[in-house]
C-alpha cells in the first residue's frame, strides 16, 4: 500500500540555521533517502518551495478565488514529502519516525487511495 509521508516544520527555524547545521541536515536527508531506496519502499518525493511561493484556490459562489500564500496560518508549513510503498501502516510509521526532522516538526502519514 502507498503512504504519503508529509513533512511539516517551521520554515523560520531553517532560515535561522547556521550553514554547517543546514549542511548536516541535508546530509541526514540524503542518508534517509538512500535508506528508503535501499529498502525498496521509495516511490517518489521532493522538497517544496517556501510557503511564501504558495497560491491557494477556493471556489466561492461558483467562482475561483485566488490568494497568495498557504490555505491557513499555521506554525508549521508543509516542506516536502515522500511517497512510500509499504506492506502496512506500521512500516510507514517506522520510516516516518526516522525522517531527519521528526524531532523538529511533524511528520504526517496518510494512506494513498487510488
Amino acid at each position: 500500500m502507498e503512504y504519503m509521508i508529509l513533512i511539516y516544520a517551521d520554515e523560520a527555524r531553517y532560515a535561522a540555521m547556521e550553514e554547517g547545521q543546514m549542511a548536516s541536515l541535508m546530509a541526514d536527508f540524503a542518508s534517509y533517502t538512500q535508506a528508503l531506496e535501499a529498502a525498496g519502499v521509495l516511490r517518489g518525493g521532493a522538497e517544496l518551495a517556501p510557503v511564501h511561493s504558495a497560491t491557494s484556490v477556493r471556489v466561492q459562489n461558483g467562482k475561483p478565488v485566488i490568494t497568495d500564500g498557504p490555505f491557513a496560518e499555521t506554525k508549521e508549513q508543509l516542506g516536502g514529502y515522500y511517497l512510500l510503498d509499504c506492506a502496512h501502516l506500521d512500516e510507514a510509521l517506522a520510516w516516518a519516525a526516522r525522517c531527519p526532522v521528526a524531532s523538529l516538526g511533524t511528520i504526517e502519514v496518510r494512506p494513498v487511495t487510488a
